[in-house]
């Protein structure tokens, strides 16, 4: 590609000449200074495609893209168990609410602390599950890795420990400090 635009680049005159060639160079110079979206490696078969890293990372593999997807997998399934499961548990707080006629009211307090301690868990429970899959949507609509806020690289690493990140660790930390 290179070599078409210097060929074509001859053939015009000198300011046409230099002007691609100082855009060719403000192209590159965006392109050092924002994350890539794709690397080149030994093996192409093993480079998960468009996918970002900052540039002091190697892109994503396939391996290690299959094994964020299985974490992530895992973790749907166990939550849809556990949120399964709180609102079995949340049946049955119910109907002993009913059942408890001639309560005083420290038993009365106790149960409503109870229920609402398993309906609180239970939305915890639903909000780690929809952020787990929105990591999924990403990882399949080819956006898993850019920061959701300011479009960056998240990081591998970040991502490897954290599957569900949306956000860099500069975005995160302001969102903190809100």
């Amino acid at each position: 590609m290179a070599r078409s635009s210097t060929t074509a680049a001859a053939k015009t005159p000198a300011t046409k000449k230099t002007a691609k060639k100082s855009a060719a160079k403000k192209s590159a110079e965006e392109s050092a200074a924002t994350t890539t979206s794709t690397r080149t490696r030994s093996k192409a078969g093993d480079v998960a495609p468009t996918l970002v890293v900052r540039d002091d990372e190697a892109a994503w593999t396939k391996a290690e893209l299959k094994a964020v997807r299985k974490e992530i997998d895992d973790e749907v399934t166990r939550l849809r168990t556990e949120i399964e499961t709180a609102e079995h548990d949340l049946v049955d707080l119910m109907r002993d609410h009913a059942d408890g006629s001639g309560d005083d009211q420290a038993d009365a307090g106790a149960k409503t602390f109870e229920r609402e301690q398993e309906v609180t868990l239970a939305n915890n429970t639903r909000a780690m599950l929809i952020q787990n899959l929105h990591a999924l949507e990403r990882i399949d609509d080819g956006t898993y890795g850019r920061c959701e806020s300011c479009g960056n690289a998240i990081g591998k690493l970040r991502l490897q420990a954290y599957p569900r990140a949306t956000l860099c660790v500069t975005c995160k930390t302001k969102q903190e400090r809100r």
